[in-house]
C-alpha cells in the first residue's frame, strides 16, 4: 500500500482537505469548512482578521488529520482571496508557524490547469472537447480543453462571495456576469475559438454545480459518487433558481441538497451558471465533483 498524501485548497469561501493513496488513487479523508475567507474582503487591508481567525482554526484541523494519518508529503494551495489580498504573503507566513503548512499562491491559470486534472480523472465523456468552469468565492475560471490539454484558460472576477457582497441583489449579479461573459465571448472570438467553445460538452465543478447536483437529486446526505457525471438541463436550472430566488437564506436551508454555509451564495453561483449556459449556448451541465484538489495529488 502507498503511503497517504495530502491536497489542501484555502478558498474564499471554503478550507478543503483530502488525504488518498496516490498509487492507486483512492481517498481516504475528504473533510471541508466554510471559513467565507473571502468575507469582509477589502482592497486596502485585504483578509479581515476574523475571516483569517476562522481559517486558521480549519487549517490547525486539517493539521492535526494530516499527523494523524502519517501522510508523507502535503501540497497546499491558497487561491483567489489569498493572491489579491494586500496581506496574503502575511497570512501565508502566520499560517505556516501556527500550523505547519507551507501554502503556495497559485494564479488563476495554474488553478484551471489543476482542476482539468482532477475533472478528467473521473468525467464519463472519451471524445471530444470539454469546457470546464469552476465557480469559486472569488473568482471563475474557463478552460476549453480537448484529451486533457488545455486550448483556453481564463480567469474572470465572478465569485460567488465578492458578488454577493458586492452587489445589492440578483439584477446587479446578472448585469456584472453578463458583461464579464460577453467579454468572454469576444476574446474566443479573436482566438477563432468561438464555435469550438460553444460545441464542447459543459462540465462544472466546485460548490455552485455540485449543490445544483445535490438539489436536483433532492440529496440529504451528500454522496459525490452520485454527484460525479450527473447531467443537469437547462431548465433543471432555471426551475431550482426561480425556487431560490423568491426564499430568504434561512428558508433555503429548508432545501433538500443545500449545504449549510451557501445559503446567501447559491444565487450569484447559480446566475453565473445561467448566463454561462445562455450566452454560450449550452443546453446542458454535466457535473464533477472532482477538482483541484484531486489535480493537486495527481497533478504531480
Amino acid at each position: 500500500m502507498t503511503h497517504p498524501v495530502a491536497a489542501i485548497d484555502l478558498g474564499t469561501n471554503t478550507a478543503r482537505l483530502l488525504i488518498a493513496t496516490h498509487h492507486p488513487f483512492r481517498q481516504l479523508l475528504l473533510k471541508r469548512t466554510i471559513t467565507r475567507l473571502g468575507g469582509g474582503f477589502s482592497r486596502e487591508s485585504g483578509l479581515s482578521s476574523e475571516a483569517m481567525e476562522r481559517s486558521l482554526a480549519a487549517l490547525s484541523d486539517f493539521a492535526a488529520e494530516i499527523l494523524r494519518h502519517g501522510v508523507t508529503r502535503v501540497r497546499a494551495v491558497a487561491t483567489s482571496a489569498v493572491r489579491d489580498a494586500a496581506n496574503g504573503r502575511e497570512f501565508c507566513q502566520r499560517v505556516q508557524e501556527t500550523t505547519g503548512i507551507k501554502l503556495e499562491i497559485i494564479d488563476g491559470t495554474k488553478e484551471a490547469v489543476l482542476t482539468l486534472v482532477g475533472v478528467e480523472s473521473i468525467i464519463d465523456e472519451s471524445s471530444g472537447d470539454l469546457v470546464v468552469f469552476d465557480i469559486g468565492g472569488g473568482s471563475t475560471e474557463y478552460t476549453l480543453a480537448r484529451d486533457a490539454v488545455p486550448v483556453f484558460t481564463r480567469s474572470l472576477p465572478l465569485g460567488v462571495v465578492r458578488l454577493t457582497e458586492g452587489k445589492a441583489g440578483a439584477a446587479e449579479m446578472e448585469e456584472k456576469i453578463g458583461r464579464e461573459l460577453t467579454l468572454l465571448r469576444g476574446e474566443l472570438e479573436k482566438e477563432g475559438l468561438a464555435g469550438r467553445f460553444a460545441a464542447s460538452t459543459l462540465v462544472g465543478t466546485a460548490g455552485t454545480a455540485t449543490t445544483l447536483a445535490a438539489i436536483q437529486m433532492r440529496m440529504g446526505d451528500y454522496d459525490y459518487r452520485k454527484v460525479n457525471n450527473l447531467t443537469l438541463q437547462r431548465r433543471d436550472v432555471e426551475r431550482i433558481y426561480a425556487q431560490l430566488l423568491p426564499l430568504t437564506p434561512q428558508k433555503r436551508l429548508g432545501v433538500a441538497g443545500l449545504e449549510p454555509g451557501r445559503e446567501d451564495l447559491i444565487i450569484a453561483g447559480t446566475l453565473v451558471v445561467l448566463q454561462s449556459m445562455e450566452i454560450f449556448g449550452f443546453p446542458a451541465l454535466k457535473v464533477s465533483d472532482s477538482g483541484l484538489l484531486e489535480g493537486l495529488i495527481l497533478g504531480v
